[in-house]
């Protein structure tokens, strides 16, 4: 090995011996301290706690399912859905085409603000309830569009859905069994209160009319529809199977009766 070489690897092991030794003087040790009486001890083992339930669910004992709300009631209406033709003899056929619909499309709006009816919402979370079995909602509110996509007739001009008055649905397990539905809707006017005791709501009157299928009831507030099989079928509820309508008849907070009114029906939350 040339002595330039050797010289050069000599000075670096000498350097690099200098840095460990001179790193080896700046360790310290640090020397922990305990109080008098001081011991090891083992930490309990966690205990496991359920959260509190917020206010809004602890009329409801069946958790797992969705609180029912105004959102469950908008507009289902979709531009993309084929569009309707009207028929009929000696006229030229009628076109309807669905509305835009949106996320927030189509609620009915009173005093500046988004409304449901809330004894709709009180019954079908009521009927969760006691049923323990999920509420599906087929038709809530409709715009004023598709209200007349939804079913043309002229019949249907002044359907309470426009108002958020007026709400169809069914519930899973009991779709060929309505009739047990209607019971309950029934029973939650003889327990809940300011109802019991009130005749006026307690006691439910059938709506004997010759062309329905089946005669439908109604106390003060609410009028109960059972629509059988293949009545009153139309683009929202196309599921196959009994449903029931709920309609409002009376309006407990003004104290008066629930009529259609075309400027309400077109005081809707636009898109």
């Amino acid at each position: 090995m040339p002595f330039k070489l050797f010289s050069q690897v000599f000075g670096l092991l000498i350097l690099l011996s200098s840095c460990k030794e001179s790193k080896k003087n700046f360790v310290r040790g640090e020397y922990i301290v305990r109080q008098q009486n001081e011991y090891f001890f083992t930490p309990p083992a966690p205990l496991s706690q359920c959260r509190d339930k917020y206010p809004w669910e602890k009329r409801y004992t069946s958790s797992h399912l969705p609180h029912i709300t105004k959102e469950f009631f908008r507009c289902k209406g979709n531009n993309l859905n084929p569009v309707v033709v009207l028929k009929k003899e000696g006229r030229e056929p009628r076109y309807f085409r669905d509305c835009p619909g949106g996320r927030r499309h189509g609620l009915s709006m009173r005093e500046g603000k988004e409304f449901v009816y809330p004894c709709l919402l009180e019954l079908l979370n009521y009927i969760q309830e006691k049923t323990e079995k999920k509420v599906v909602i087929t038709s809530g509110h409709r715009c004023p569009q598709h209200n007349s996509y939804v079913d043309p007739l002229p019949a249907n001009w002044g359907s309470k859905h426009m108002l958020g008055a007026e709400v169809d649905f069914y519930v899973e397990g009991l779709e060929e069994a309505p009739d047990k539905v209607v019971e309950l809707i029934q029973q939650y006017y003889k327990e809940r209160a300011p109802f019991k005791g009130q005749a006026e709501y307690e006691k439910f009157a059938r709506y004997d009319k010759s062309q329905l299928l089946v005669a439908p009831y109604y106390n003060k507030e609410i009028f109960v529809k059972i629509q059988s099989r293949g009545e009153g079928a139309n683009f929202d509820n196309r599921h196959g199977f009994p449903y029931v309508t709920l309609q409002v008849r009376y309006d407990r907070d003004l104290n008066q009766r629930v009529v259609f009114e075309q400027k309400q029906a077109e005081n809707y939350l636009r898109y």
